[in-house]
């Protein structure tokens, strides 16, 4: 099976500007993420999928493989959607991995693979990290059945402590795997009524009737979404031992 790495890359981001660009230890964020996925084991090719051509001559500048796309699309899901059309590739997996996370794990986008290749009938697998039940509307949870399939995300405290409490939530992973017919289909779709409501792009998947399924993954992750959370990140490159191997 073939698989691709598409990497949705916006460069204004409303709650960091030029988030892209931003650098750590002198590589801009969406390189940090290109370098971590060409280590993965089971994708044939990585892209960064870019709106503007400052980031595309930032790719050029690291020998990183870019695709311009359209700035007016609504979320990466859509971005991602127009590169695989204009790559005129056929590929079996696209993944979708997001740009602002300099520190996701190459073996989470390797398992996230052999998952979706074992579950070829599932339209969208979406991983997930057992986290403590913070409440953090920047972080989406996840919400599944017994066997996995996932019945909603909300950046909302979800599920709510009525009458029990919680330790943990799951917390969707920046790593997602879409079938090429389902990411197609999504993208023709119009934003939906509970995507609107929560800014969450794969409740336009539910609400279409697509299928979600997902897994456990250990070990951590986390997105830049604020200037804290960039910080943090400066922090936790110096002794990230993935880091040191491509640097």
């Amino acid at each position: 099976m073939k698989t691709v790495g598409l990497i949705p890359s916006r460069l204004n981001s409303s709650r960091l500007p030029q988030k892209p660009l931003l650098e750590i230890e002198g590589i801009p964020l969406v390189i940090h993420t290109y370098r971590r996925a060409k280590l993965s084991k089971k994708l044939n090719e990585v892209f960064i999928c870019c709106d503007d051509d400052r980031i595309l001559k930032i790719a050029k500048k690291f020998n990183a493989k870019a695709i311009l796309t359209s700035p007016h699309h609504t979320n990466g899901t859509e971005r991602i959607c127009e590169a695989f059309v204009k790559n005129k590739k056929k590929y079996d997996l696209i993944l979708d991995i997001q740009g602002d996370e300099p520190l996701i794990s190459p073996y989470h986008i390797d398992k996230v693979i052999d998952f979706h290749k074992k579950n070829r009938k599932i339209d969208i697998i979406l991983p997930h990290l057992l986290v403590k039940n913070l409440n953090n509307p920047n972080i989406v949870k996840i919400v599944t059945d017994k066997k996995n399939n996932v019945l909603y995300l909300s950046r909302a405290q979800i599920p709510f402590e009525f009458k029990a409490n919680t330790k943990f939530v799951k917390k969707h992973l920046s790593i997602i795997s879409f079938l090429p017919d389902a990411l197609i289909k999504y993208s023709k779709s119009k934003k939906t009524i509970l995507e609107k409501i929560e800014d969450v792009e794969l409740l336009r998947a539910l609400e279409i009737g697509l299928n979600i399924k997902t897994l456990k993954m250990s070990g951590d992750s986390f997105s830049i979404d604020v200037m804290k959370d960039y910080k943090n990140a400066k922090l936790k490159m110096k002794d990230d031992k993935i880091f040191k191997i491509y640097r």
